[in-house]
């Protein structure tokens, strides 16, 4: 499991690895035990499925560090992550809440794209309050007891559970994003989750209502557009698109073609597959012109 390799590989070596197996496949448990046996670090807590949520607040519960470090099953830290967040923490105690860069990648492991997201307070919260999550899960780590004491992960705000904690968590201490890669998150781009979008925006403009009531603000929600193809084509084509071009842009050409011939296959009439099939096998990206240039 790749997810779990990346987190007993960080160079920063003294924590403890709190596993919830929310009633996975046979299989999966006793690769997750065979882990468990081999590193006195890992607690595993395996159990029927409850859901989501009820694991993330089962995690907090059980807790037993100052801080947690979230990584979500599919994504994989980088190795020495631990290490730099715990050194800004150490600079910066105002900070409850600490994310990072993260390349995404597909189900594949494939690069797309790497993603910097705002730095400072201001600009975070300001995202935030508007439903930007300026803030990737699988790169944070975060305040155990002030989590605990705004009442950590809410039911009712399943979706947008973790935009919600961000919010409340934020009107307490100041949040921050390091300027490294800190993980790699995986998109499962063939995932088609137009079904939960327009439920997900309700409670993601639930949650910012409710932190500009607590705040005593007028705000305006922004995050209107979905983040993952619906099963219409004409959503597939476009995000089958934009991974692709991310991907050229990276200078993955080989990733570019893949999704040039998904975006064919979605739309073969329309000529934006073709474009970038073609750039993909013909031209240059910005990326490798510039590491050209560089040498």
């Amino acid at each position: 499991m790749p997810a779990v390799d990346s987190v007993l590989s960080q160079t920063f070596e003294d924590f403890e690895f709190l596993i919830i197996d929310d009633g996975s496949s046979r299989r999966s448990k006793e690769i997750l035990k065979r882990f468990a046996a081999l590193d006195s670090r890992i607690r595993l807590i395996s159990r029927e499925n409850r859901g989501f949520v009820v694991s993330l607040n089962e995690g907090l519960q059980e807790a037993r560090g100052k801080w947690i470090m979230r990584l979500d099953h599919d994504d994989i830290a980088t190795p020495e992550r631990l290490e730099k967040q715990l050194a800004y923490l150490e600079r910066h105690p105002e900070c409850v809440v600490l994310g990072g860069a993260f390349d995404y990648i597909d189900d594949k492991g494939r690069l797309l794209t790497t993603i910097y997201p705002p730095e400072d307070n201001d600009t975070i919260q300001q995202m935030l309050l508007a439903g930007h999550n300026a803030l990737c899960d699988s790169t944070l780590i975060f305040h155990r007891d002030l989590a605990r004491q705004v009442g950590g992960y809410r039911l009712e705000m399943i979706l947008a559970e973790d935009l919600d904690l961000w919010l409340r968590m934020s009107e307490h201490g100041q949040v921050a994003n390091l300027p490294d890669v800190l993980c790699q998150y995986r998109l499962h781009t063939r995932s088609l989750s137009g079904a939960h979008h327009e439920r997900q925006r309700e409670v993601m403009r639930k949650a910012c209502e409710e932190a500009w009531a607590r705040r005593g603000i007028t705000g305006h929600f922004e995050a209107e557009e979905p983040w993952r193809p619906s099963p219409d084509r004409s959503s597939r084509l476009r995000f089958d698109l934009m991974y692709g071009w991310w991907a050229f842009n990276s200078g993955e050409r080989r990733t570019a073609a893949v999704y040039g011939c998904r975006a064919i296959s979605t739309m073969p009439w329309r000529a934006d597959g073709y474009r970038l099939l073609a750039c993909a096998l013909l031209k240059r990206s910005k990326a490798n012109s510039d590491r050209q240039a560089s040498t």
